[in-house]
């Protein structure tokens, strides 16, 4: 065992909760099977492109007399995409499972992500091995990767890969990308004969892969808690300071789950949910209007502080700054050769040029550095690197101009001196709250049983999260089902549907009814640290979101 803290130590023995059907012998756990299901959306086209899983029946685990077997078996486990907190207890509660059906099978855990499946780098693992990561954050066990598994030939590697070891399932733990990959991969075994199962376990902290019966991914809940500690830790500072407003921008990409939540726990003044900007097509001009007006409403009070909180992906949910990405992806892609042959300095006014009249004036009005980002910062398939815009800054330099133009004219009178804060991958890896930590293990365990009853081309469900673990539903749930196709470079492709921010949603209408006052007050709420041990309704306490989501 390495060097550890107390912490460490004492988050090693902890031991988590399991939903009650799950606390006894496995073979006194019998698999309940529901009705034949259908997909999200384009049912026929989902049926045709999976025909030997779909319609599979939703199942739920409860205390019985188990028609299954249990000889020695041998499973195999990635982790897939980017790091949550719990991805070390879904591999404890997989491996415990296991061991407790028959202390003959073995867990192998591919190193690497997906590439590990292909590269056949793997590792087994054991009792000491998983006894340092157990309750841990992070993915270091086996590290993650985000190769794609969508080639044939890829396939048939992994199929090989997987015979030479001789598997009979693979759990991949991973979002909505790696899940759909897990949905292929196990229509691709079947449809080669091989018993190969596979079954896949719900992770991001973004929040976005969740339905009516993945009620949220496992991450999502530290993440969340963590980021709020922050945004507390600096609402508390700007009180005491009085002088800074703070811009904050927090992971989550595709939607504004983390966003709201943190807001909910925090009441910062302003949130931006990208849904509704989008919803409402509102303008750059429109996202900073509302800024600067909670600013200008506190300095009346004398309150030349407060708090922003922006979601990563904000800017392609904005409308204009969407088309003028889009229109920058193309352009650079077909003129790369005459745009690298223009001087640094230059390229701007070059870009600039070369853009149609409403892009080139929405180009014109952002800050320079935003601009050089838009051209500069690109991923390896020449697009803008989102994530890597500093929409923070942005959005600050430009309120700050909108209120040299206020107070010119009169209209404002007050000191704005903005700071500007990412928060992303200070909380991916952190310590799992006592929530995730037994959702995890359960999760993992509850993919044993999957596979222990023959099942494939399911995800690991745990239903009614807003009760005490024991009370818990477990289950899986067909990947299937959760499908719908969406075009992706070009080609319509069967994908997991992203679960973004429900407008109409519970969450978001309480938000919707108290950030007006939120705007202007000082109404923050300090969170303070995760708490793991002392009383119950402090240490297990679920997010405020799936709290609000299953409230009657």
């Amino acid at each position: 065992m390495k060097s550890i803290t107390a912490l460490q130590k004492a988050r090693y023995a902890y031991l988590p909760k399991l939903p009650s059907a799950l606390m006894q012998d496995v073979k006194n756990v019998v698999a309940v099977k529901g009705s034949a299901t259908e997909s999200f959306a384009d049912q026929q086209a989902i049926k045709q492109l999976f025909p030997h899983t779909y319609g599979q029946p939703i199942v739920s685990f409860e205390s019985g007399a188990s028609s299954a077997t249990f000889n020695p078996i041998k499973v195999g486990v990635i982790l897939s995409g980017g790091q949550a907190p719990g991805g070390h207890n879904v591999i404890a509660g997989l491996y415990d499972g296991l061991k407790k059906a028959n202390p003959q099978s073995q867990l192998f855990g591919f190193l690497g992500g997906p590439s590990g499946l292909l590269e056949a780098k793997y590792l087994e693992v054991t009792d000491s091995l998983m006894d340092e990561y157990r309750n841990t954050g992070g993915f270091d066990m086996i590290q993650s990767g985000r190769t794609k598994l969508e080639s044939s030939e890829q396939f048939d590697l992994v199929l090989e890969n997987a015979q030479k070891l001789s598997l009979d399932a693979l759990v991949v733990i991973g979002g909505d990308d790696s899940n759909t990959n897990g949905a292929v991969l196990a229509e691709y075994f079947k449809a080669k004969n091989s018993s190969i199962q596979v079954i896949g376990c719900p992770k991001t902290i973004d929040g976005d892969l969740k339905n009516q019966f993945i009620e949220t991914s496992f991450g999502f809940d530290t993440a969340a808690k963590t980021y709020s500690e922050l945004i507390g830790n600096i609402a508390r500072d700007a009180m005491s300071a009085r002088k800074y407003w703070h811009f904050i921008k927090l992971m989550g990409r595709s939607a504004s789950h983390i966003a709201l939540e943190c807001a909910l726990q925090t009441r910062p003044n302003v949130t931006l949910i990208s849904e509704e900007v989008e919803a409402k097509q509102m303008t750059l001009a429109d996202v900073v209007q509302e800024i600067a007006h909670s600013v200008m409403k506190r300095a009346e009070k004398g309150w030349n502080f407060g708090i922003v909180l922006i979601p990563e992906g904000l800017v392609e949910f904005i409308p204009e700054i969407k088309a003028l990405i889009a229109k920058l992806n193309d352009m650079m892609s077909e003129k790369a050769d005459e745009f690298g042959a223009i001087e640094l300095e230059k390229q701007p006014e070059w870009v600039h040029a070369q853009l149609d009249a409403k892009s080139a004036e929405v180009y014109a009005s952002l800050p320079r550095d935003i601009q050089f980002q838009l051209i500069l910062d690109r991923d390896p398939h020449g697009n803008v690197q989102v994530s890597l815009i500093e929409t923070e800054k942005l959005l600050s330099k430009m309120v700050a101009s909108y209120l040299e133009k206020a107070k010119a004219e009169g209209k404002y009178k007050g000191k704005f001196a903005p700071l500007g804060h990412f928060f992303g991958y200070e909380g991916r890896c952190a310590f799992p709250s006592n929530f995730d930590a037994d959702y995890c293990y359960s999760l993992g365990y509850t993919s044993f049983l999957l596979i222990a009853n023959g099942m494939t081309g399911y995800i690991s469900s745990l239903r009614e999260l807003q009760r005490p673990a024991s009370e818990w539903v477990a289950g899986g749930i067909p990947l299937t089902m959760m499908m719908n196709m969406e075009r992706r470079h070009g080609e319509m492709k069967p994908v997991i549907r992203k679960a973004l921010v429900e407008l109409n949603g519970k969450p978001f209408q309480y938000f919707a009814h108290v950030r007006e006052k939120w705007a202007v007050e000082n109404d923050f709420a300090y969170p303070g640290a995760i708490q793991y041990y002392g009383p119950t309704e402090v240490c297990d306490q679920t997010s405020i979101t799936l709290g609000l989501e299953k409230s009657k």
